[in-house]
Parts: C-alpha cells; structure tokens; sequence
C-alpha cells in the first residue's frame, strides 16, 4: 500500500538508542490519512512519539468500512524500495498487481507479502465486484541493509500455521510465535500475528524478552497486561517480557508485532525506505522518469506522481520523536 500523502514528510528512523528496554504501556494514537477515492485509515507508524518496532515501520488500519455502494480501495502504481509490505485483511479483498507480473487477490486471513527489495511497482484495488465490508491492516517491514537490494518478489500464503489456547485463536502473519513459524519470507528476527479473543477469554501469550512489542486492536476491546486497546489503536509493549496477559470481556481481535530492535538509521520518505537523502532522491527521480521501477500492467488508471521533496536534506530523527 502507499502512502499518498501530496506533502511526504521525511523522517529517520532505527538505531537501538531509542529502545525501551524494559516493559512499558505506552499506548499510541493514530492519525487519520485519506487513502485514495474512498477509503480512510488510521496510521499509527510512524507516529509522533514512535517510529519502529522492531523491523515494522509502518501500521495502517482501515475499516470496517461499508463500499457496497462504493468504489472501495483503489491506490494506483505507485513504487516501493527497501521494505516489504504486507497485507491482512479480516473482510473483504484486495486485488494485488505488479511489476514482477503477479496479479492475485487476497482474502481474509490470507498473507500477501511483497518484498520490495531494490525497485518495484504495484497496485491495489478492491476488485469489481466486491464484499459490502472491508477491513484490515497494511503493514511495512525495513528490510536491512545486507538485504534491501534483493529481486523483487510476491508471495501470497492462503494457509498459515494457527496457535490456540483456551479463548485464544493465533493465526501467525510473519516469524515465529509459540513454535509454530509463519511460511512468509522474513530478513529479521520478528513476529506479526493474529490474535483472536473470545468473550471472557483470559490468557497468557509467550513472548521473547528480547524482542520489542506493540499490539494494534482491529476490533472488540481487549485488556492489554490491563490496559484497555480499542480498534484502531496501538498499544506499545517495549522489551523485556517473557508473557503478555491478554483479556476479553466480549470477542475481540488483536495483532501482536514484535521483533528485535532495529539496529540500523534509515530514512522513510513517501514510499521509499533508504539510508540517505542522496539515495531517496534518486529514487523519486526513477520513479518520475519511468525507470528501475518497472511497469503495472491491467490497472485502469495512471501512476501515481511522487510529491515534492523538502527543500532541505533529510535530517535524522531516531526512533521516537
């Protein structure tokens, strides 16, 4: 997914300097971002007090969101470099097309994972027709540096490995949780998962103390370690925890994200993640110019025109702000 907003703001991120190493409960607020024709989302990465946790840089969570009557989700070829993004959706689908030729839809509970390496375009679209409900969460993942000009490549996994408990259902997104491991490829240690509570579930979720975590409501009100997370909110754990106490009084569904701290900077501007303002310029001249980025074929509409950069050199910022 892109962020399509006409002024991209730079920012700098990574570096363990910034980690919270012990555990907290720092919860996190989103701001709403318009999302092309007729979808809004709530972006909580980067956020104005966190940037990272772990590899997970970026959180954006839509709906549910009636477009029976609507067009739906309709983002144009736009590039992506030095990330992977990931699709998840709990209603509703995304037809995915890019660069590389692949052209699949993703349905609830189904991982789409596209790995952006050195250059790659895409889009997304609700297809024609489409389900009255959507809802769901776009994510990206920085990959490192030994890794972020790897081939471009999509993967899409309809069948991922579960972990259940009493009142809890897991369905593992990305890495690995509770000895079950996720088919999605994956550059660092880190988890994404999707925890499903139901009504007076009280439950105790394994966790490895030295990864940092975060937990994003999608719907319901879960007690976080006694914290109340509401949909569209995210809750940031830090490090340091061996379990995360989790309550329902009513369903509801959370994702966890974690994963170790990432130890590089790098700098996120628009659709691009990179390690200098250098780097990310020439990005957006490629992309202007048409080429590195390849070509979307099928999608009913022009590219999207990459914003302006800021008239200075990007400075660094950390992980929070």
């Amino acid at each position: 997914m892109s962020n399509l907003e006409r002024e991209a703001v730079p920012s700098r991120c990574g570096g363990r300097g910034f980690v919270v190493a012990e555990p907290v409960r720092e919860l996190l607020s989103p701001r709403r971002v318009k999302l092309g024709e007729s979808t809004e989302v709530r972006r909580l990465l980067p956020n104005l007090g966190r940037r990272m946790v772990g590899a997970w840089c970026f959180v954006d969570h839509y709906g549910p969101d009636d477009i029976a009557d609507e067009p739906g989700m309709q983002v144009p070829p736009h590039p992506h470099m030095g990330l992977q993004t990931v699709s998840w959706l709990h209603d509703g689908e995304v037809l995915h097309r890019d660069s590389t030729g692949s052209l699949q839809t993703v349905r609830p509970r189904e991982l789409g994972l596209m790995t952006s390496g050195r250059a790659i375009s895409h889009s997304e679209e609700s297809p024609r027709p489409h389900a009255r409900y959507l809802h769901g969460a776009q994510l990206w993942v920085a990959l490192p540096d030994a890794d972020r000009h790897t081939a471009p490549r999509f993967e899409h996994h309809a069948e991922l490995p579960r972990v259940t408990a009493p009142g809890l259902s897991a369905t593992l997104i990305l890495g690995g949780l509770d000895g079950a491991t996720s088919p999605g490829t994956t550059y660092t240690p880190l988890v994404g998962a999707d925890l499903t509570l139901a009504d007076g579930a009280d439950v105790r979720l394994p966790l490895d103390p030295d990864f940092e975590y975060a937990v994003l409501s999608m719907s319901g009100e879960a007690h976080v370690d006694g914290v109340p997370v509401l949909p569209g909110s995210m809750l940031y754990l830090g490090c340091g925890r061996t379990e995360l106490p989790l309550r329902a009084e009513s369903n509801a569904s959370v994702m966890l994200l974690g994963g170790e701290p990432f130890e590089e900077e790098l700098v996120m501007w628009w659709n691009f993640v990179g390690r200098s303002h250098e780097e990310i310029e020439q990005a957006r001249s490629d992309w202007t110019t048409g080429t590195r980025f390849g070509e979307v074929k099928g999608y009913d509409g022009p590219p999207l025109p990459a914003p302006q950069l800021p008239p200075v050199a990007l400075k660094p910022r950390g992980r929070v702000r």
